[in-house]
C-alpha cells in the first residue's frame, strides 16, 4: 500500500489537484504494479507566510 504526501502552497485549484492525484496514482500503478485503489495520497496546502525559497517567503514574492 503505497502512501504518498504531497505538500504544496495554497492557492492550487480543485480540479488542479484532481490531475496531480490521477498522474500520481497512475505513475505509481504502472512502477509498482498496484492496483490504483492501493494507492493513498495525503495533500498538506502550506500557507504562504509559512514556505520559503530561497529565502523569501512565498507570501513576499508576489
Amino acid at each position: 500500500m503505497p502512501i504518498v504526501s504531497i505538500k504544496i502552497a495554497e492557492g492550487r485549484t480543485l480540479e488542479q489537484k484532481r490531475g496531480m492525484v490521477k498522474d500520481v496514482t497512475a505513475a505509481i500503478v504502472k512502477n509498482l504494479g498496484c492496483p490504483a485503489s492501493a494507492v493513498h495520497i495525503n495533500i498538506t496546502d502550506l500557507k504562504r507566510e509559512n514556505f520559503a525559497d530561497g529565502g523569501i517567503l512565498l507570501s513576499d514574492n508576489k
